[in-house]
């Protein structure tokens, strides 16, 4: 249950963070690929959650209950989602770095046997986040290898949203018996892919992989940034007010 709650918890706040782009967005086909993208991302919190509600023993809860009525301490999602969007690079930097934990993560989940009902939903979320990894990238791509200042703008990005990339892989006992059960795949194996797919990128992309130095933490443990409690401020402020509320 609780690793469930960790998949469905990082698309949910990445899915909202992205849903504020909406109307936003510099150029159109860019507000309708991040509001696809955030629409991919609630299925998948809504199939997580439902799943993880489902086998709660005391007190089943839905994907709703789940989304719109825990606490921010409650919630387990990486930091790394909750950033807020700041300038478009630093969305896409964010979203490429996840992206390709989630790719990987998401492939192992289908083929293991140990659950076949989140193997099921990791299945269609690879064919989802394959694209996503995609268009973030090329973004990637065209932003570090264009002009002088879209390469040192996107340069930044990666450079300040680094420190929240080692949460991705600092397994604790959720990971470990995830792993043991075949359920999750191993952090440190991971990682080492992680590393080979990124790399790739930002060598095309012309840019420097920042240096590993102190990474911050807190997240699977429900400590988060500032961030994440002003989201969810607004983000279930309807269900909050109006409890039980049906339309």
């Amino acid at each position: 249950m609780h690793a469930l709650l960790r998949l469905g918890d990082d698309a949910l706040v990445l899915a909202q963070r992205l849903g504020e782009w909406c109307g936003h967005a510099p150029a159109l086909e860019e507000d309708i690929a991040l509001t696809n993208i955030a629409l991919d991302l609630i299925g998948q919190t809504q199939s997580y959650l439902s799943l993880a509600g489902s086998l709660d023993p005391v007190a089943p809860k839905t994907d709703d209950e789940l989304a719109f009525l825990r606490s921010e301490n409650e919630f387990k999602n990486l930091l790394l989602v909750e950033q807020s969007n700041g300038h478009f690079g630093d969305t896409i930097a964010r979203q490429f770095l996840f992206d390709k934990y989630a790719l990987l993560r998401a492939e192992h989940i289908a083929q293991q046997t140990f659950d076949l009902d989140a193997a099921a939903i990791a299945a269609k979320a690879v064919k989802e986040i394959r694209y996503h990894a995609d268009h973030s990238s090329k973004w990637i791509i065209r932003l570090g290898d264009g002009t002088s200042e879209s390469h040192s703008r996107i340069q930044k990005s990666i450079n300040d949203l680094w420190e929240f990339t080692g949460e991705m892989f600092a397994a604790d006992e959720v990971d470990i018996a995830g792993s043991i059960a075949g359920l999750l795949p191993d952090l440190s194996a991971l990682k080492t892919q992680w590393d080979v797919e990124i790399d790739s990128v930002l060598a095309e992309a012309t840019l420097v992989r920042p240096k590993d130095g102190a990474m911050k933490t807190g997240g699977r443990t429900g400590i988060h940034t500032k961030e994440l409690g002003i989201m969810l401020a607004e983000m279930q402020i309807l269900p909050r007010t109006h409890p039980g509320a049906s339309w």
